[in-house]
């Protein structure tokens, strides 16, 4: 099941989540360059410089050393991917899900959350592999908070969705809780499966999209029980986001 767009419109320009969609390509963009000029071995540095390698976040946080490079690296790793492939989905995630919660939370809100929602997920991976070597790269963490909270502000939005039934696939309109609890399944299931397995070579961190969607959900629970966010009375009518 592949999410296309919603049928959630936005009352305002969803800036912030139009910046991190920019400010990814920009980052990816440097990466090619990177690339470019010095091949693979520059780009294993200039993610191991810039991407939250957990051993050296473990030993930053052992050390109470809240401000150096390796924790620096667990921000910028937001904005860095591993392929084309990497960039383009998340992207589309974020810019489905990623607007309606900015429109709940404020463009101010919505950027702590989503930084808030990128440093738990590092943090969740870090702490089922904290000697690991390898980098973590990728908004996906990040993301999965704003899925979280999606789930729980709108469940019943009706997301575009390419179903796959074998051979054969469909664009069906799915509730959001459809989508985004197959979505987390997927996630537990492959975690825990892949419990112990290296991250590297195109390997997921998967623990680190559960303990994004994890602090979503509980944001979104606790806005929906404090009433809290920016009031959604009477969206006007609009296309899907």
């Amino acid at each position: 099941m592949i999410p296309l767009r919603d049928r959630n419109p936005t009352r305002r320009t969803p800036a912030v989540t139009l910046f991190l969609v920019a400010a990814c390509f920009a980052a990816f963009a440097l990466e090619l360059s990177v690339t470019a000029t010095g091949g693979d071995a520059a780009l294993e540095a200039f993610f191991r410089q810039w991407g939250a390698v957990p051993a050296e976040v473990s030993a930053a946080l052992g050390a109470g050393n809240y401000l150096g490079q390796a924790m620096i690296g667990v921000v910028t790793s937001m904005f860095l991917h591993g392929s084309w492939l990497h960039v383009l989905g998340n992207m589309l995630f974020l810019w489905i899900f990623g607007n309606n919660v900015e429109d709940r939370l404020g463009r101010a809100g919505f950027a702590l959350f989503y930084l808030a929602g990128g440093i738990a997920a590092a943090l969740a991976q870090v702490a089922i592999d904290p000697q690991s070597e390898v980098p973590l790269v990728g908004a996906s963490g990040a993301i999965a908070a704003a899925l979280g909270a999606y789930i729980v502000l709108f469940p019943g939005a009706r997301i575009l969705s390419i179903v796959f039934l074998g051979f054969f696939y469909q664009l069906l309109e799915v509730p959001a809780l459809i989508v985004l609890g197959y979505w987390f399944v997927l996630q537990l299931i492959s975690g825990f499966g892949a419990f112990g397995a290296e991250t590297a070579q195109g390997g997921v961190a998967f623990f680190a999209h559960i303990g994004g969607f994890v602090m979503g959900v509980v944001v979104g629970l606790l806005l929906r029980v404090l009433r809290a966010g920016t009031n959604r009375r009477g969206p006007a009518p609009g296309a899907m986001g």
